[in-house]
């Protein structure tokens, strides 16, 4: 049997009330005061994964170093915990139902009638322990997606009832998410949405052993007395989470209130050292202390959800603090950019071009690549936003007008964007992009490696789509050189434009390795040439 402890966080009242920043937060204290931690989301949904659903749906599709694309919490986890997430931080009803009915083709249940209990409910189980049974970690924290009471969220909740009652009360505890709404009419906060939550959790057997309570304003001590009466527990059991000025606050305000502390109490845990957060203070310093500001222009077709690029705006933080400088995205519609796009977006100190699928928005975006290019302005290209700057210059240096991505126009008779050869067979749409971490030769005269401070690294990708290496020579001889290779494949991986301050364009996504502790290298260059680039201007 494992020896990890197990904390379930489940949510009430409402979405959105941040279930995977109290998870990653809570994560970040247990491991400063030094146990090994790691943190799985369980997603009601029957998509198999994220990886088909539009952003408009489910926000951001994050990647992890083995190709699984995952929720985009995992990137809260790996941010906070500056520990990477794998296949099995993230599971969803389809990927559970899928597991049952193929293994009932196999015959594997002997002509037993296949249900919810035992068969659905064994399987989640399964998958619960799953990172336990590796031996890396003495705490799993595992985050049930959606509120207690959804329907599809019901065989995640009873199969938490059982596994908790099968493993025991010291090794497993439930943290209640729920909501104080402040009723301004009547200039008070309300518990009833509290009480209701944790008794509609109580009817399905689990009784809550600490309940964080979001709100917008303090706790009074007659209100937590009244929501631990009601909810069977002690007090100090009820821990306030207040709307906070970022996320990166809220593990200190949970240190406040000695959340780590309860857990580990209910955990039987020793308590070990202090929590020493001391690095992670002095970056809430250089966060909230900038002392220069620019500017970024962020094109992309999807800006008016902006969990769609959360990692990116994520990575943007980080690489603000190291350069003690707070980022402005102004976040544009690629779609507007189809005229006076110079008058929209030449007063920036930089620009990225997102990454994306599909033709909406696909010229805006080119549009925009040239406008960085001519004038000089710093340029960061991610993904789709690199094949733009590729598709741009072959059409407005190398002189072929009808240059394109074959994504766009599959006649074109300058595909400078092709699709990937082993691609090309695939009919099947999930899971089956090139996918996951992928190593990266560059060329040490590169600002990309000035950045790295490396010639080799890795980087996680997701696209069918490349760079089309029999038009290398063309555009290296013009100016855009093909500084990253991938040594495997020869595959063109950063481009990047000598004589421009700052231009360059990456076929991966460096944002989804950003974190707190190790802000990604090319948002710090980036970041420092817009700054330097707005200096200038002024």
């Amino acid at each position: 049997m494992s020896s990890s402890k197990y904390i379930f966080v489940t949510g009430g009242v409402t979405s959105s009330l941040g279930k995977g920043i109290i998870s990653a937060s809570l994560a970040k204290l247990l491991q400063a005061r030094g146990y090994s931690v790691t943190i799985q989301k369980f997603d009601p949904y029957i998509n198999v994964d994220p990886g088909t659903l539009n952003p408009y749906e489910h926000g951001e599709c994050y990647v992890t170093d083995d190709g699984a694309e995952t929720d985009l919490d995992l990137g809260h986890y790996e941010r906070f915990l500056n520990v990477p997430t794998s296949q099995d931080n993230n599971v969803t009803t389809g990927r559970i139902y899928f597991k049952v009915i193929s293994e009932e083709r196999q015959g594997k249940f002997l002509g037993k009638t296949v249900q919810v209990v035992p068969h659905i409910t064994d399987e989640i189980k399964k998958n619960f322990k799953a990172l336990g049974q590796t031996g890396k970690f003495d705490i799993i924290i595992t985050e049930i997606g959606g509120c207690v009471g959804d329907i599809e969220a019901l065989p995640f909740i009873e199969a938490v009832r059982q596994f908790k009652w099968e493993m025991g009360d010291r090794n497993v505890i439930v943290i209640h998410l729920t909501l104080v709404p402040y009723l301004k009419s009547a200039g008070e906060l309300k518990t009833k949405p509290t009480q209701h939550s944790v008794r509609n959790l109580s009817e399905s057997g689990i009784q809550p052993d600490i309940l964080v309570c979001r709100t917008e304003f303090h706790l009074s001590q007659d209100i937590r007395k009244k929501i631990a009466l009601f909810s069977n527990l002690q007090q100090n059991c009820v821990i306030e989470s207040i709307d906070a000025e970022t996320i990166y606050d809220v593990p200190l305000l949970m240190k406040k209130e000695k959340l780590d502390i309860r857990v580990l109490q209910k955990l039987n845990l020793e308590e070990k050292q202090e929590p020493n957060l001391d690095t992670w203070k002095e970056f809430l310093g250089k966060l909230k202390n900038p002392t220069s500001e620019i500017n970024i222009a962020l094109i992309g077709k999807y800006v008016e959800l902006k969990d769609a690029y959360k990692s990116i705006a994520e990575a943007f933080i980080h690489a603000g603090a190291v350069n003690e400088c707070k980022v402005n995205i102004e976040w544009i519609q690629s779609e507007k950019l189809l005229e006076n796009v110079y008058e929209t977006i030449a007063n920036y100190d930089g620009i990225l071009v997102a990454p994306g699928f599909g033709e909406r928005g696909f010229e805006g975006k080119i549009n925009a690549v040239k406008i960085a290019r001519e004038h000089k302005i710093p340029f960061f290209g991610i993904c789709l936003g690199m094949q733009c700057a590729v598709v741009e210059f072959a059409r407005n240096v190398l002189f072929l007008p009808e240059a394109a991505s074959t994504e766009m126009n599959p006649s074109t008779p300058d595909p400078v964007i092709d699709m990937m050869e082993e691609q090309k067979k695939i009919t099947q749409k999930g899971g089956t992009m090139r996918l996951g971490a992928f190593p990266c030769q560059i060329d040490e005269n590169s600002k990309s490696a000035k950045a790295y401070q490396s010639t080799l690294i890795s980087e996680r990708h997701r696209h069918r789509y490349e760079f089309n290496s029999n038009y290398k020579e063309k555009y290296t001889q013009a100016g855009m050189i093909p500084v990253g290779i991938n040594p495997e494949t020869g595959l063109v991986e950063i481009v990047e434009i000598q004589e421009h301050p700052w231009f360059v364009g990456v076929q991966f996504h460096p944002e989804l390795k950003s974190t707190v502790l190790n802000p990604h290298p090319l948002f710090v260059g980036f970041v420092r040439a817009a700054l330097e680039f707005s200096k200038l201007k002024n």
